[in-house]
């Protein structure tokens, strides 16, 4: 179902940053109503070119909001995040909307009967959902292509991807869709598309967001994070996440107008996926990286190159542990039939590991961990870029043969599956445009807990690297 009504398109509205959104709403200078047919307006325009979204709701939508638009008048805001249209990528249960996973295995499964964890403490702080975002099969890839929709493409390019797997929610925050989005990163599933799309997007420590799993292991590697178009926004949304229903509200988008304090900082291009893969960068990547540590080095911190020396083994072992997590997907019978090339393939050698392998590979995956995260320790923040190259055009990932396209996915991420598998908080930050007008990021690599200095750090960039 679609939304068509131009007229509802308000500039002014467009041009609000979400904090700024969010305070109209709860003072009732906007109301629910209007500010969610503003975004289903745009999403009308612009989806059709972008793919952001798999499936849209715009009428129940629009009844929240109107109910929001009640609770204000009789009882005030009814959140943190009162009035707030965003979007779930079709990886969790929205009550009332269809879980796809982007595969032909769910394309027809019944509307979710309640919501995730997730979705309720975010709907609990006010927010509403206009629909779902378009993922890869099992949000396993790094683009957001599927068998099932159109693919997502990058508002700065439509000809080229906007990263993965939460690469429809990206789309739709860049593209004006909506005003911030909630994602999930195994490997860098929030930091790479909000790099391809100039966004900010974070990654929190394992565990800290807490309706994510809390187990403390490398196979645990997915957390939830924001995506917005600037920290402040990003900040918002994360406190949110963090509060859930009945949380008195975080004010961590506020303290960001504080400078972080005097940090050591060191900066690094070294990849784990090293020497196993030829990890060749860009030159605006590397560009990027220099912009940002010379900036915050005349801004008063400590600024080093880090001297960063990973174990060998990360790209066999990191590839067992990502693909032996398809075997604990509830797949119905006959649903291999169904799956796409990669997944196929995915499923076909987790088939293939033995017990006593995922035992030993956890194990030496965890000596990994520990070992880069003595090497991290020695500074408060580490950068590196986010994308070793411009992202690919649409198709260029699902062209190759499954085992090649993996291994283009992770040359095209060298940095960001690290950080999952060492379960530490990282930010991804814009710092430049090239010649074509595509985005280039660097990532702050924090340590456990680090959560908000990253965003202050985040938004300290903004400033010093505005044009």
């Amino acid at each position: 179902m679609t939304f068509q009504d131009a007229d509802a398109e308000r500039p002014d509205l467009a041009r609000l940053t979400a904090l700024q959104l969010r305070d109209a709403l709860a003072v009732g200078q906007e109301s629910a109503v209007a500010v969610t047919r503003h975004f289903l307006a745009v999403t009308a325009r612009r989806n059709p070119e972008l793919g952001a979204f798999i499936s849209l709701a715009p009428e129940s939508a629009l009844r929240r909001a109107a109910e929001l638009d009640e609770h204000l008048a009789d009882a005030g805001p009814a959140g943190a995040l009162h009035g707030m249209p965003l979007a779930f990528k079709d990886v969790v249960d929205v009550a009332g909307m269809r879980t796809t996973f982007g595969s032909r295995v769910a394309a027809e499964a019944p509307p979710a009967q309640e919501d995730d964890q997730l979705v309720y403490a975010v709907h609990s702080a006010g927010a509403l959902s206009t629909g779902k975002t378009t993922v890869p099969e099992f949000a396993l890839p790094c683009h957001s292509e599927n068998l099932i929709s159109a693919p997502a493409r990058n508002p700065l390019d439509p000809t080229r991807t906007p990263g993965g797997s939460t690469g429809g929610g990206a789309a739709a925050v860049a593209s004006g869709m909506l005003p911030f989005a909630p994602g999930s990163d195994g490997g860098g599933s929030v930091r790479i598309p909000a790099a391809a799309c100039g966004l900010v997007g974070l990654k929190p420590g394992r565990g800290t967001v807490p309706t994510d799993l809390q187990e403390d292991s490398v196979r645990n590697l997915t957390v939830s994070g924001p995506l917005a178009r600037n920290a402040a926004d990003a900040a918002l949304l994360y406190d949110a996440m963090l509060d859930g229903p009945g949380g008195e509200g975080r004010s961590l988008a506020r303290a960001l107008e504080a400078e972080p304090g005097p940090l050591r900082i060191g900066f690094s291009t070294a990849s784990p996926f090293s020497p196993d893969l030829a990890i060749t960068l860009a030159r605006p990547a590397v560009d990027a990286l220099t912009a940002a540590a010379a900036a915050l080095g005349r801004d008063g911190h400590e600024v080093v190159e880090a001297d960063l020396a990973f174990a060998p083994g990360y790209h066999s072992d990191f590839r067992t542990v990502w693909t032996s997590a398809l075997t604990r997907v509830p797949l119905p019978e006959g649903a291999e039939a169904l799956l796409g090339p990669l997944s196929t393939h995915f499923l076909e050698l987790a088939r293939g590991y033995s017990p006593s392998l995922i035992t030993e590979t956890v194990e030496r995956l965890t000596a990994w961990a520990t070992d880069a995260r003595r090497h991290l320790a020695a500074h408060d923040v580490v950068l590196t870029p986010v994308l070793a190259f411009a992202p690919p055009a649409i198709g260029a990932f699902t062209a190759l043969p499954p085992a090649e396209d993996y291994e283009f996915q992770c040359r095209f991420t060298p940095y960001t599956s690290m950080v999952n598998v060492m379960g530490l908080p990282a930010v991804s930050v814009p710092v430049l445009r090239d010649t074509e007008g595509m985005n280039w990021s660097v990532q702050a690599i924090g340590r456990p807990g680090t959560e908000g200095q990253l965003l202050a750090l985040a938004a300290r960039m903004e400033q010093l690297l505005a044009p």
